[in-house]
């Protein structure tokens, strides 16, 4: 390398480490700006670009650290808030909420619903409770959510009817939005399976809208991958998987460095397959 070029490159990276320093970077859940900060009102920071007017907003929900350009570090419990799902026995991770505000800034993966019924009128109403929500957080960690907003909900008591009406027990309906503050990366699950298109399946999870409680089974299955899209930071695969033939289009939920989970739907059910590396 000559001394010119070596001086050229130098320049270059030491510009472009000055700019860097002379800018605020905000830490998102899943990048990272170079920008100006305005202002951090009660649930948004405000801001904007190099050589821009325009002022920006993004919520605090979306953000995990703002490095100023004076190396003063402030982070946001609302972002370090949220615990992470890895597999679907993760569900205990899931928060659920009823504040709209919460789930700002969040990426909404889906919608969920579960409904739980005593057995006599002489049922807990609070443990019929319980299972409805269990069984929501259940839906929502199949889908890769760590947040559901609760968008109804109807709780019915034991009714112990009279002479010309039998009673009845203790219901719980359940409705929401499920959403996660992290997407997988889609770059990374590239770089994790590489060339690979051919895949064997290890275990389903199946939830039926009228179960209970999901089932995990061994399952062993060919996958065979033909497009892998980025939508809007989601990863969809394109593929086909044994034995299903209808089904071409699934989710990918979480991933790590032996396998990956993908998610689809069929009518009242919903499936999570775990897929070997």
């Amino acid at each position: 390398m000559t001394i010119k070029k070596f001086l050229i490159i130098t320049l270059t990276c030491a510009s472009i480490s000055f700019c860097n320093a002379q800018t605020d970077t905000i830490y998102t859940n899943n990048d990272k700006i170079a920008c100006f900060v305005k202002e951090l009102t009660a649930d948004a920071v405000k801001y904007s670009f190099p050589n821009e007017d325009l002022i920006n907003s993004i919520y605090k929900n979306a953000v995990q650290k703002i490095v100023f350009k004076n190396g003063r570090v402030q982070t946001f419990a609302e972002a370090t808030s949220y615990k992470s799902i890895k597999s679907v026995d993760d569900y205990e991770n899931v928060t659920i909420t009823q504040v709209e505000s919460e789930v700002k800034g969040l990426f909404k993966v889906g919608e969920v619903s579960s409904k739980a019924k005593g057995t006599t009128t002489f049922s807990n109403q609070e443990r019929v409770k319980e299972r409805a929500y269990r069984k929501l957080k259940i839906n929502a960690a199949m889908m890769g959510a760590n947040l559901v907003y609760i968008t109804n909900q109807r709780t019915q008591g034991n009714s112990f009817g009279g002479y010309f009406q039998s009673g009845s027990s203790a219901e719980t309906n359940l409705t929401g939005v499920a959403y996660t503050n992290l997407l997988p990366d889609f770059n990374d699950f590239l770089k994790m399976i590489g060339d690979k298109r051919s895949f064997t399946t290890i275990s389903q999870s199946k939830m039926w809208s009228s179960a209970s409680d999901m089932t995990t089974t061994a399952y062993q299955k060919n996958f065979t991958i033909t497009d892998i899209l980025n939508e809007n930071g989601v990863i969809i695969i394109k593929g086909k998987l044994q034995d299903v033939s209808k089904y071409n289009t699934f989710r990918v939920v979480f991933f790590n460095d032996d396998s990956f989970n993908i998610y689809y739907e069929d009518k009242s059910s919903i499936y999570n397959l775990k897929i070997s590396k």
